[in-house]
């Protein structure tokens, strides 16, 4: 039994697409939502005052 020449291709394409979200994508999703919080807790600590005792 051969493989067939279009399900090679196929499996080259989608262990490209895993690389690219892998190694590209996904490190700046993360990075952008722990950015995120950390700018919204910054906003809530600027209107609300630190925690803590006064």
């Amino acid at each position: 039994m051969q493989s067939d020449p279009l399900e090679t291709g196929t499996k080259k394409r989608e262990a490209l697409t895993f690389l690219v979200l892998a190694v590209l994508i996904w490190p700046f999703i993360a990075v952008g939502i722990v950015s995120g919080w950390g700018f919204l807790v910054w906003m809530y600590y600027l209107f609300t005052g630190p925690p803590g005792p006064v």
